[in-house]
């Protein structure tokens, strides 16, 4: 299961449920691009296919909906 937690523009964010036991972090998907981020403090874990240009653009998302990444994290893990 991977429920999405935002959609911005042409990227889908979301996270895996059976990660519980690392750092709060989300996934990023555009088309066969894939991508993680720390979310505190907000730091690429891995990309693959992603250009920098994206990883700049995506980190900018994530640390502008920083706090409603990190809510979804903590309802999601916390039920």
């Amino acid at each position: 299961m991977s429920p999405t937690v935002k959609i911005v523009g042409p990227y889908r964010f979301f996270f895996y449920a059976n990660e519980l036991g690392e750092p709060p972090h989300i996934h990023v998907r555009r088309d066969r691009c894939v991508g993680k981020f720390w979310l505190d403090p907000v730091v690429l874990a891995r990309s693959k296919r992603f250009t920098a240009q994206d990883l700049t653009r995506i980190e900018k998302i994530v640390r502008e909906h920083g706090e409603e990444l990190m809510e979804a994290w903590n309802g999601f893990f916390s039920s």
